[in-house]
């Protein structure tokens, strides 16, 4: 597993998952497939696209049963067509069947967001600019969505409300302006949190700019205006990151992105992508 030591909590999720799911038993198998009964598995891909989360399906099925054998036959990050083969799994047809869909719905949306977010890196081909992810993750699978973003190539943004200031336009309203809201989260935080600040134009650029922002957000303006604010920035404070956010599309990114922007960031690749379809059959069936 490559999740920054997040196992054990996974682990906790996913027994969470299954209580969900299987709650007192799997009816259907119970009662249809012989106690014993062992089979192979095949998952295999009916789209193109790019995989991530082949380790988490295999730790599904490692939590319902640790004598299922896993083989993966691809590599997170690989690149699939219909038809590849992407792992064998090998047991009890009782506990293969049971963890099936949690395995399948973890490893299809997680290759999803790997998908999308490569179709926005490969716009952003021959570009300086980073491409990131928000906040806006599913409950309770954040840091799975943003390892899938890893694996597509993107990068990931703050992961909580924790790790950096990032001052919105509540909290710009609720301290009574930039420079009082940034001057108020300096006094306190430690010298190696950054503060960002979200603008919504040019007026705003120059207070953050002023308050001594470490990043600005360009927030939901025009790429004419995004340029003007970079030549802004780049002139009075060329160590300060630009960062671009809000209503970013396939279609607009390269253009925002021509703007001179550092980072762009885009919660699409989280909460608006379609699962990669993937399948599992059993081929092979035999007594125990």
């Amino acid at each position: 597993m490559i999740l920054n030591g997040y196992n054990e909590g996974l682990i906790e999720s996913i027994k969470n998952w299954l209580r969900e799911d299987v709650g007192a038993g799997d009816v259907t198998t119970s009662v249809t497939i012989p106690a014993g009964h062992q089979s192979k598995a095949v998952i295999h891909a009916k789209d193109h696209g790019f995989i991530a989360g082949i380790s988490v399906a295999e730790l599904v099925f490692q939590v319902v049963d640790p004598s299922l054998v896993f083989r993966p036959m691809v590599q997170d990050g690989d690149e699939v067509t219909r038809g590849t083969t992407l792992a064998e799994v090998e047991g009890s047809t009782h506990s293969l069947l049971t963890g099936e869909r949690l395995a399948l719905n973890l490893l299809q949306r997680m290759s999803g967001i790997a998908t999308r977010t490569r179709s926005y890196v490969d716009a952003l081909e021959g570009l300086s600019t980073r491409l990131v992810d928000t906040r806006k993750t599913t409950p309770g699978h954040r840091m799975l969505e943003k390892y899938a973003v890893r694996i597509g190539g993107g990068a990931n943004h703050r992961f909580g409300l924790y790790d950096a200031v990032m001052i919105k336009d509540n909290h710009i309203k609720g301290a009574g302006g930039i420079t009082e809201a940034v001057k108020r989260a300096r006094d306190v935080i430690p010298h190696t949190m950054t503060i960002e600040v979200e603008t919504e134009n040019l007026t705003q650029v120059n207070e953050a700019l002023q308050a001594g922002a470490d990043i600005i957000m360009l927030d939901n303006m025009h790429p004419d205006q995004m340029r003007e604010a970079v030549t802004v920035i780049r002139k009075q404070a060329p160590h300060v990151k630009v960062e671009a956010s809000g209503n970013v599309s396939l279609e607009t990114i390269r253009g925002i992105a021509e703007s001179g922007v550092d980072v762009i960031s885009v919660g699409r690749l989280t909460y608006s992508f379609e699962s990669l379809d993937i399948s599992l059959d059993l081929n092979e069936k035999k007594e125990g």
